[in-house]
């Protein structure tokens, strides 16, 4: 009796895919970043640090916590030596992909795994060893960088379109910071074919930033570049508590209070960094993407901290700012 037959082929199918070990479409794994950050107490918290990357992840299609997981490590600028230990926390929680700014973060994390891939913001990545070359960087890391250390030298040109006659002009840098020689380096070669002397002042972290100013006025220099790790909002204050104009290529100084800044576009940044995630976490090889180099820059000056000091802004310098901070 076929009736029958079809009965019971209908009755042991429906049974089949109602058994617990029916196969059944698996949910697709979300993907888990880890954020290896050096942050600032004041400007670049990280509650910010966090806000600018979730925005530039959503304009590429992640939502955190539906589509992708975060998981957030920051120090400040005196706690570089937890970044090694944060980094291999993250690796063994584990994630999927690190991401890691400045350039510390960024050896951290080169240090912690050469298998998980990582998308950096970094100074010189070559000159400091995080990548083969900017075209084709080998490994398991890439990201924006590359430019920055040149921004020291550019940074002089501007303290000097200020302070025409300003010598010597103090460079102050991190000293475990493998950013903080190519840093000086673009400082010093600026400054050479300028005829101005660069007084270089060395800091193991934030905690020696007040000794580091006290001996700046000491030397009588006229104005100090801060490497981009060391322009948080603390040094900020000390410049303008020791009437010194400040410049660095950190572009959140100048929101803290500093005089000038000359950086990266930051939103453009944290596009770039939304966008290496996304093609890495879609199959790409980080050793396969060239690194960015950064093409929008912004001059941003605090006239309110220039009033402070006593000094007026060129109008050619105002003309090539892109943000006024009266």
């Amino acid at each position: 009796m076929w009736w029958s037959t079809v009965g019971i082929l209908v009755a042991l199918t429906l049974s089949v895919l109602a058994a617990p070990g029916a196969v059944q479409a698996q949910p697709a794994k979300v993907p888990r970043v880890g954020v290896l950050a050096v942050e600032d107490s004041g400007a670049a918290t990280p509650e910010r640090v966090q806000a600018e990357f979730r925005e530039a992840l959503r304009e590429r299609g992640y939502v955190e916590g539906q589509n992708i997981l975060v998981e957030y490590r920051g120090v400040t600028a005196g706690q570089t030596d937890r970044l090694n230990a944060l980094a291999v926390e993250l690796v063994h929680l584990p994630v999927d992909l690190l991401v890691a700014l400045p350039t510390p973060a960024a050896h951290a994390a080169k240090r912690a795994t050469l298998v998980i891939p990582i998308v950096f913001n970094a100074g010189d990545p070559v000159g400091t060893g995080l990548v083969a070359s900017l075209a084709r960087p080998g490994g398991n890391a890439t990201g924006v960088g590359g430019i920055a250390a040149e921004l020291g030298g550019k940074c002089l040109d501007l303290l000097r379109e200020l302070l025409p006659t300003v010598t010597p002009i103090a460079a102050l840098v991190h000293a475990t910071d493998p950013f903080a020689q190519p840093f000086l380096e673009q400082i010093e070669a600026a400054a050479r074919s300028s005829g101005v002397r660069v007084h270089s002042v060395v800091v193991r972290g934030a905690e020696e930033l007040d000794g580091a100013f006290a001996a700046m006025v000491q030397a009588q220099v006229g104005a100090v570049i801060l490497q981009p790790i060391l322009a948080s909002s603390r040094a900020a204050t000390l410049a303008m508590q020791h009437h010194l104009p400040a410049i660095t290529s950190s572009e959140l100084f100048a929101e803290a209070g500093g005089l000038m800044t000359y950086a990266a576009n930051r939103a453009s940044r944290w596009r770039s960094t939304a966008t290496y995630v996304d093609k890495i976490l879609k199959g790409a090889k980080p050793a396969d993407l060239p690194v960015e180099r950064p093409s929008k820059f912004d001059l941003i000056i605090n006239l309110k901290t220039a009033k402070a000091l006593g000094l007026t802004i060129p109008p050619t310098l105002l003309f090539q700012a892109d943000k006024v901070i009266q």
